[in-house]
């Protein structure tokens, strides 16, 4: 895997052909038993995993930060709003393709999505060869089995499993106005949309290998650019 981070300037210049991944993540709260890092920690785990899989892929250092004003409510929560998510990945990727000619952004937040939306099209109106994609786990919606088996998977030692408890278990259409208008502390105190109680290592390995391989056919199909955007 090529980690951008680790490369010197003068290294790249034989690497512009490849496609750059950037990880988009959030630092947000997940519940009593998760980390802030978690949707970063996931973002990261696919962005190398398509790495590993494809020797035409240079992966980008995380961008941490993102739209997390539905979690404001908790302790540790560092949100810049969706306007400024929007502009960072649109300026982010201005910068990328001086250099690459493809990048994508692998997004794991979802309160990052209509930045992400946003930004793509207007960085695809510009004449770039910018796309994003997205982890689909199905299940519950946010710190409850889905992501925790997940990270149950990936770093299990950053689980606090003596901490795991069920959370807000309607289903999160019936949830959506409350949410909408009150954010996650109206709705769930303990910060879980799901039921962290039902988490396993195994159900993290399958949704982890079955969402590398969308990813990896993902980019599979992505046709190569021709000719450079700058």
């Amino acid at each position: 895997m090529t980690s951008l981070s680790s490369l010197r300037w003068t290294d790249v210049a034989d690497l512009r052909d490849r496609l750059l991944v950037v990880p988009l993540g959030a630092t947000e709260q997940h519940g009593p038993h998760l980390p802030l890092s978690t949707d970063t920690v996931i973002a990261c785990e696919l962005a190398d995993a398509v790495g590993r899989e494809r020797d035409d892929v240079v992966v980008a250092p995380a961008v941490p930060y993102g739209a997390s004003g539905e979690h404001q409510a908790f302790d540790g929560t560092l949100s810049i709003g969706s306007a400024a998510t929007e502009l960072l990945l649109i300026e982010l990727a201005r910068s990328a393709t001086e250099t690459f000619r493809r990048v994508l952004f692998v997004s794991t937040h979802g309160g990052n999505a209509e930045a992400v939306r946003s930004a793509v099209q207007r960085l695809r109106a510009e004449g770039r060869d910018v796309r994003a994609w997205g982890p689909t786990w199905g299940g519950d919606a946010h710190a409850g089995t889905s992501e925790t088996s997940v990270m149950l998977a990936i770093r299990p030692e950053q689980v606090g499993v003596d901490r795991l408890e069920p959370g807000a278990t309607r289903p999160i259409r019936d949830l959506l106005p409350e949410l909408q208008r009150d954010g996650v502390r109206g709705v769930s105190a303990n910060g879980i949309l799901g039921d962290a109680t039902t988490a396993s290592e195994e159900q993290g390995r399958t949704a982890l290998r079955r969402a590398t391989g969308e990813l990896v056919a993902f980019v599979a199909g992505w046709p190569p650019v021709l000719t450079p955007t700058r």
